[in-house]
């Protein structure tokens, strides 16, 4: 069969790329080929392998974790063990979990269907911690429950120490065995797999927006989980379908959360070309050389093979990161403006956590605004683009 004469978006990418090397800062360049970088893509119906790096690679799942969670909820669900509308009570060992969290309070309870919302949106600890109480009794037992399911399931490289995906050195998994588990989710408990494309939801009077920002900017993206802590990097694993055609990627230890969707997204759209499924909404090469400068300057390093899809590039160029704006002591005089004025750190990465609290600024009172749960990288990136907007750019605080 004579060889397949490379599409001009092909060749255009390998330039893209390789401009990208040589200009992106060598932090990010490390990030997508790094020690703790894995990935896979899987044709959904079937479970053939696409494309895989390091598939079988021992990695820290992070919030990934929360999946299998929700796997054994479903289960419950399906069994009538439990109920949507069944009260999860909140004990002191849930309230007490590191955000991401929901702000459960110790006895008290909310329903295990806003505990499924609290998992897919926000990747709330204390809610993963809550159930895992209902369904185990306590902790270590359903992280017990959940190792053994794992196994059933053919995960043989997966171990779980907690319902969230808290720090463990013990829990660990592998591309391969998360690209297991979202396919089961899938075919297993197609009624409830529609919780993953929530784009918000209410509680207690707040609106919770769903941290996964493929659901907007990838065509066909219907879920499943992001995740990070910072010994895993930024994980996600991400269904999409095409022309009724459905795949599953796994990306593990990438360097921020837009790295990583960028990287996700070429490889499904590699997955989708591979099965000669045509582009949901294909770009033309002159645009692409309209906004390569903007896309090597945005992303914290290139994507490794082609994007088809000008609506996501268009998407995620708009998230440039700017994490502030210049302030007295870098504090500011009213709740309000602390809050607006460092709320851009929450678009650098899906994970970043705001909190603003009391300050006692020089002769006053005040208000100074916390960022954590984001990279270093986006710190910085975030400060140099204020800085060439502005001229200045206050020190975050890291909460």
């Amino acid at each position: 069969m004579a060889a397949k004469t490379p599409r001009p978006t092909v060749c255009f990418f390998l330039l893209l790329v390789s401009l990208a090397t040589v200009l992106a800062p060598k932090q990010s360049r490390a990030q997508i080929g790094s020690d703790r970088y894995s990935s896979i893509v899987v044709q959904a119906d079937t479970g053939t392998v696409l494309s895989a790096v390091n598939p079988d690679e021992p990695r820290y799942p992070a919030s990934l974790t929360k999946l299998m969670t929700l796997y054994m909820v479903f289960e419950a669900l399906r069994d009538r063990r439990i109920g949507l509308d069944q009260p999860v009570a909140v004990s002191a060992y849930a309230a007490s979990m590191q955000p991401s969290k929901l702000g459960l309070l110790p006895g008290t309870d909310f329903t295990v269907g806003q505990a499924i919302l609290g998992l897919v949106t926000k990747s709330a600890n204390d809610a993963a911690a809550a159930l895992g109480e209902l369904l185990g009794g306590d902790e270590v037992r359903f992280a017990e429950m959940m190792t053994l399911r794992a196994r059933a399931l053919g995960m043989t490289s997966t171990k779980f120490e907690n319902a969230s995906g808290l720090p463990d050195p013990e829990q660990r998994t592998t591309a391969r065995d998360m690209a297991i588990l979202a396919r089961r989710i899938l075919i297993d408990f197609p009624a409830y797999y529609g919780y993953f494309s929530t784009p918000s939801f209410v509680f207690h009077g707040r609106v919770i927006v769903n941290h996964d920002r493929m659901l907007q900017a990838y065509p066909g993206a219907d879920g499943l989980k992001t995740g990070y802590t910072e010994a895993s990097g930024f994980n996600l694993v991400t269904s999409a379908v095409h022309s009724g055609v459905r795949l599953i990627g796994v990306v593990l230890g990438a360097g921020s959360s837009l790295e990583r969707d960028l990287h996700m997204a070429s490889l499904l759209d590699a997955g989708f070309e591979q099965l000669d499924v045509p582009a949901e909404h294909p770009i033309e090469v002159a645009q692409l050389f309209a906004r390569a400068p903007r896309l090597i300057a945005t992303a914290a390093t290139s994507p490794t093979l082609p994007l088809r899809h000008g609506r996501f590039v268009e998407r995620f160029r708009t998230h440039r990161v700017q994490l502030g704006m210049p302030a007295s002591a870098g504090g500011f005089a009213n709740r309000k403006p602390a809050r607006a004025g460092w709320a851009p750190a929450r678009r650098a990465s899906a994970e970043a956590e705001l909190r603003v609290l009391p300050a006692k600024l020089p002769g006053r009172a005040g208000w100074r605004a916390h960022v954590s749960r984001i990279s270093d990288y986006q710190l910085r990136a975030g400060c140099a683009g204020l800085q060439r907007a502005q001229g200045s750019c206050p020190r975050p605080q890291r909460g």
